[in-house]
């Protein structure tokens, strides 16, 4: 499941500069990330951006989890 998730990103150089983005669209991983923080449910998320799905948005908190636990961070 994790990886079919996983499937659902990618980072490509030629597109949004290399930043992660939700496969076959333009839109980051942050911008969904920035969504849910700002409390917004899947649901609004996906009637703003209608080529989401709510797999997508899993895919993306997925993503920020496996970042944020092999990333160092300094205090």
């Amino acid at each position: 499941m994790e990886q079919k998730l996983l499937g659902r990103i990618v980072v490509n150089p030629k597109i949004m500069v290399g930043k992660p983005v939700i496969k076959g669209t333009r839109i980051p991983v942050y911008v969904i990330l920035n969504l849910l923080g700002d409390g917004h449910t899947f649901e609004e998320i996906i009637e703003e951006y209608p080529d989401l799905a709510k797999e997508d948005i899993l895919a993306a908190l997925k993503f920020a989890a496996r970042f944020a636990e092999f990333e160092e961070v300094e205090a």
